[in-house]
């Protein structure tokens, strides 16, 4: 969404919500300052700016669901008692996070 400072510049929200009954939640929220114009060279800069951000949002949110995903592992072994080490797949883990998976006997 487009919205204006005080002082006239006109800016972008680059906006990303995590809403989870169990993790905390968070927001990570960019501004980036609007194209002045449409011309190409404003144009070009503005989406290079966007790339920018939109990487580094990727990055951050990388971080925070990672974390989100280690305190709901100790949470599962804490309420199972089960304090042991297993052997983990990290990746298929990673690949299937949030979403019910059924193991194949």
């Amino acid at each position: 969404p487009e919205a204006t400072e005080p002082s006239g510049q006109k800016y972008e929200l680059l906006s990303a919500t995590y809403q989870s009954p169990t993790n905390e939640s968070f927001t990570h929220t960019t501004q980036l300052p609007a194209p002045p114009t449409t011309n190409s060279t404003d144009r070009t800069s503005y989406l290079a700016a966007l790339r920018k951000a939109t990487a580094e949002m990727q990055e951050t949110i990388n971080k925070e669901l990672t974390s989100r995903m280690e305190e709901d592992k100790a949470r599962e072994a804490a309420a199972t008692g089960n304090t042991k080490s297993k052997v983990v797949d990290e990746a298929k883990e990673e690949d299937n996070y949030g979403e019910e998976v059924v193991e194949e006997e």
